[in-house]
């Protein structure tokens, strides 16, 4: 992790900023709504707001808050997500059991921790601002996972039920050309002061051919013309696993896409919708993504590639579209270590590299992702399979 201190103003206002997004996340949901658990994937959003208040307390209060006291001792184990170091966790696919502390429980909680953070005495202290910083940028995660799993679990409800409105229409623009970028060895990884994760450390070399990428994400309609031109029947556009995938879980579209008399809808945080067949498909998993890039005989970036093509659109005019704060983009990079990374031996390094293995990177961000959230360097990743992030396609293809 890569961090340039702030003064202890900008800290604050940081630090307050993203506590009251998370609880305006949580305001319109019952109870019930917060309490309950969709899919072992997914956690109720009440454990998200009680977990970023324990990253708070265990990484922070606990070590710097003079006459240390737990607000509760069984919370150090009831809210640890995976940070093995710190010790047991309850079972990930069990939080919706969790009925107790209730909602107005989880939320006093929050507001203690909240209170603590700001009355610290250390606040100017460089190490603890850095791990303030960190723990904003960790809760921004859980915000934009908040909206995944409540999205996921209104879409289990027959009621179709609306959570709250967010910018999930964005309707590209009719340039559909693409965009060269020469290849040659380019420089990849965050070489700023501000802030970033460790996974985009080291800044390294990477050497690729000139390539091509699509201007525009692939759009509802161009992928509808993908399922009607029988994609999801057609064995040779798939990787084995995808093709198993699909074929037991009997997908015949993007995740939250239904076919009602003929007519297409998708689930929305907003409800269900009539299919907007402008705005960019989402929800799509990577097996999904690869297979409409075989169809398009086109590929999918490599994460290298994404950015320098992002590089080039905001420093040189490059003619690349809704890079940002539209859909998370499926690269064909698994998640592994940049050369020479070598992850923290802490307990806080527990953060990115203990989870190289087996998934794939994403880049971009998302209509959910916060704002300040965003980078060229920002590296994603989930597993293959997974479709409830905010997921979309952009096109690649060799010279």
């Amino acid at each position: 992790m890569v961090t340039k201190s702030d003064n202890k103003a900008s800290c604050y206002d940081f630090f307050i900023e993203v506590r009251c997004r998370t609880v305006q996340l949580i305001d319109p949901l019952t109870p019930e709504d917060a309490c309950a658990q969709s899919m072992a994937d997914a956690s109720p959003a009440k454990w998200h707001l009680a977990h970023t208040s324990w990253f708070y307390e265990t990484f922070i209060l606990e070590n710097f808050e003079p006459n240390f006291l737990p607000y509760n001792q069984v919370f150090r184990s009831l809210f640890n997500s995976y940070y093995n170091g710190i010790g047991e966790q309850y079972p990930r696919n069990k939080r919706g059991l969790l009925t107790k502390p209730s909602l107005d429980e989880i939320k006093a909680y929050a507001q203690d921790i909240t209170s603590r953070i700001l009355r610290l005495e250390s606040l100017g202290n460089i190490e603890v601002e850095r791990l303030i910083e960190l723990g904003c940028y960790h809760e921004q995660q859980h915000q934009e996972l908040i909206v995944m799993d409540v999205k996921h679990l209104l879409s289990c409800n027959p009621l179709r039920p609306t959570y709250m409105k967010f910018r999930e229409k964005i309707n590209l623009q009719k340039d559909d050309g693409w965009e060269k970028i020469e290849g040659g060895v380019h420089r990849i990884g965050n070489t700023t002061e501000n802030f970033s994760f460790d996974n985009e450390h080291p800044p390294h070399e990477a050497y690729f051919k000139t390539f091509q990428l699509n201007k525009n994400l692939v759009s509802n309609g161009e992928y509808l013309v993908f399922i009607e031109s029988a994609g999801y029947a057609t064995p040779e556009f798939w990787l084995a696993d995808g093709w198993t995938l699909i074929r037991e879980n009997n997908w015949k579209g993007p995740a939250y896409w239904e076919q009602i008399d003929d007519k297409w809808f998708e689930f929305t945080t907003d409800g269900l919708q009539p299919l907007d067949l402008r705005a960019p498909v989402c929800h799509v998993s990577y097996y999904e993504a690869n297979a409409y890039a075989n169809w398009a005989e086109a590929r999918l970036p490599t994460e290298q590639e994404w950015e320098i093509a992002a590089q080039c659109a905001l420093s040189r005019g490059c003619n690349i579209l809704d890079l940002f704060q539209s859909r998370w983009q499926w690269t064909q990079s698994s998640y592994a270590p940049y050369p020479g990374f070598r992850a923290s031996k802490s307990t806080i390094g527990e953060y990115n590299g203990k989870f190289m293995s087996n998934q794939m990177v994403l880049r971009g961000s998302s209509v959910v992702t916060p704002e300040n959230h965003s980078r060229t360097t920002y590296r994603n990743f989930f597993y293959p399979h997974q479709r409830w992030p905010f997921t979309g396609v952009r096109l690649c293809r060799d010279i």
